[in-house]
């Protein structure tokens, strides 16, 4: 994967699968709820094509050196 970040305060994570993610170009979303720990969120661009993905309940649902890696936003 890509660029990672964390926003502590939302214990969310976002992965870029693709290089650049331009405003509104995500135009579909795909939730997966993760057994009531958290959801993991596709974001598809108008192709279908997979541009990135946000994690929710991150530190539940990622490996805490995944989590280390990934920029800290918030």
């Amino acid at each position: 994967m890509r660029r990672g970040t964390y926003d502590r305060s939302a214990d969310a994570a976002y992965f870029n699968i693709s290089p650049r993610i331009t405003a509104g170009e995500a135009v579909r979303q795909d939730v997966h709820e993760i057994d009531g720990r958290g959801e993991v969120i596709l974001d598809f661009d108008e192709d279908g094509k997979l541009l990135g993905v946000e994690i929710l309940g991150a530190k539940s649902l990622l490996r805490p050196s995944t989590l280390k890696q990934a920029k800290r936003i918030g």
